[in-house]
């Protein structure tokens, strides 16, 4: 990890590199209190488009703030710059952002300033979506905030029918089905009632026009409990309430030392 210049004097900032499983380097970022102790850890993901160092802004340094350790990686697209590609390409990425994520909880728990007990995760939007994925095959999370998710990325490019919508829709049917075989079978809805242990909370906004009302709902119908459900009257940036509440609820479930 190289040191790297924080927006905070509490807290330390470095840049992160590891090899993945998949293949490649990961990249990301990590921030930590400055103050000797044993902390909780978190997990964080950035939407699409998005990388590390915004999900890091967004809530990540907020968090350390509070007494965490927290790692935000770059997801395989995001490393390599560009959006999906509507190709199998994008199943192999998806895998591979999996195994990354845990890849990062496998780093908290090797810190002696992290209690390993004491580990969560924080995703919105495309970053919440992966989410349902991951806690659903990651079952050392203690707590996990998923912040307007749905339930995929084949539920996001697909309406009620099945029928391509987006920009998968612009694709040639061949491209569709090809694409549709490869995502369909890791779809984060699939796995997320695998959950085991770790309590959710699940936000999403009542007038947000990326995701709709029923793939919202059929996710939180998929959640097993503990969960936590609440709705705003916003679209897909929700409100400052409702940061407010997730930090909230990840301090009080992670035990957060501030």
């Amino acid at each position: 990890m190289v040191p790297t210049q924080s927006p905070d004097p509490a807290i330390l900032v470095w840049g992160l590199a590891f090899a993945s499983p998949g293949g490649g380097r990961v990249t990301g970022v990590v921030a930590a209190p400055a103050a000797p102790g044993r902390y909780a850890g978190i997990v964080t993901l950035h939407g699409l488009p998005g990388t590390a160092a915004d999900a890091m802004l967004y809530q990540g340094y907020a968090f350390a703030a509070r007494g965490a350790v927290v790692v935000s990686i770059d997801a395989p697209r995001a490393r390599r710059g560009g959006g999906l590609a509507f190709t199998p390409q994008d199943s192999s990425d998806q895998v591979q952002l999996i195994i990354d994520l845990r890849r990062a909880v496998d780093l908290l728990s090797a810190r002696l300033d992290v209690d390993s007990t004491r580990i969560g995760y924080s995703g919105g939007s495309y970053g919440g979506a992966m989410g349902a994925l991951f806690v659903g095959v990651e079952q050392r999370l203690k707590a996990a905030a998923l912040f307007v998710p749905d339930g995929g990325l084949v539920a996001h490019f697909t309406n009620s029918s099945g029928t391509a919508i987006g920009n998968l829709a612009s694709r040639p049917a061949d491209q569709q089905a090809r694409w549709l075989e490869a995502m369909v079978p890791i779809e984060p809805i699939r796995f997320i009632g695998e959950k085991r242990g770790s309590e959710l909370l699940l936000q999403n906004g009542q007038v947000d026009v990326l995701v709709s009302l029923e793939d919202a709902e059929a996710l939180h119908q998929a959640v097993p409990e503990p969960k936590t459900v609440r709705w705003y009257a916003a679209g897909h940036g929700l409100t400052a309430q409702a940061y407010s509440e997730r930090t909230e609820w990840l301090a009080e479930r992670l035990r957060l030392t501030r």
